[in-house]
């Protein structure tokens, strides 16, 4: 999947790089609104984020020149604007869905996922993700371990994905708060961990003491 990224922040836009490039797709990330437009209608793109809040312009008037323009890309806006004429506004222009700032990883990607099928733009395969006992559905959002399911906060479930699509190699602290914690001083990154480990059992996150956690030795699949 190509996805064009218009996003001003340093921070969410870094995160969301690293997160879709591990994900397997190709990300163009600009951070301005001077030229979108052009750059949309010279290259072929499966999905848009857009930011509302650019340096130079509003979010709101990219999104209506693209559809003035004729394109048809899906478009998810990620903006802090909460309030219900904002989102009105929004899907007025264009958009095919809004999602608020803060927002959790996993969920930005499930709607990704579901205005792209609802576009017919890509086909999708259940993606299952398990280490010995515990297994985890991606597209379902749903963990069980020993078949019996488990009831996640958003961030213990965006550290849990992110452990287990990562499996292979130690992830240090500061990956685990840039992908799942980008709102966050990075205190709370023990405690979401400790809350992890008592809903799924010990056994499944190693502590690497001075660098971050990982999976215990059996590997996700």
């Amino acid at each position: 999947m190509k996805i064009y990224l218009i996003e001003d922040d340093l921070n969410i836009g870094q995160a969301l790089l690293s997160v879709f490039k591990d994900e397997g797709h190709e990300v163009v990330w600009v951070r301005m609104a001077v030229d979108a437009v052009a750059r949309l209608q010279a290259e072929d793109f499966d999905a848009v984020l857009l930011d509302l809040g650019l340096p130079d312009g509003d979010g709101n008037e990219v999104l209506k020149r693209m559809r003035a323009a004729g394109l048809t890309v899906p478009v998810l806006i990620i903006t802090a604007r909460d309030g219900l004429q904002d989102r009105l506004k929004g899907f007025d222009n264009g958009a095919d869905d809004y999602l608020i700032k803060p927002f959790e990883i996993p969920e930005l990607l499930v709607r990704l996922r579901a205005i792209l099928r609802r576009s017919g733009a890509q086909g999708e395969a259940e993606a299952l993700w398990s280490n010995g006992t515990l297994a985890l559905e991606e597209k379902r959002m749903r963990v069980t371990v020993d078949g019996t399911a488990v009831t996640l906060s958003k961030t213990e479930y965006a550290l849990l994905l992110t452990l287990m699509k990562q499996s292979d190699r130690v992830l240090t602290r500061a990956e685990l708060e840039k992908r799942v914690l980008p709102y966050s001083d990075g205190a709370t990154l023990d405690v979401h961990i400790s809350n992890l480990r008592k809903k799924i059992g010990d056994g499944h996150i190693r502590t690497v003491r001075g660098v971050g956690y990982m999976l215990q030795a059996e590997r996700a699949t």
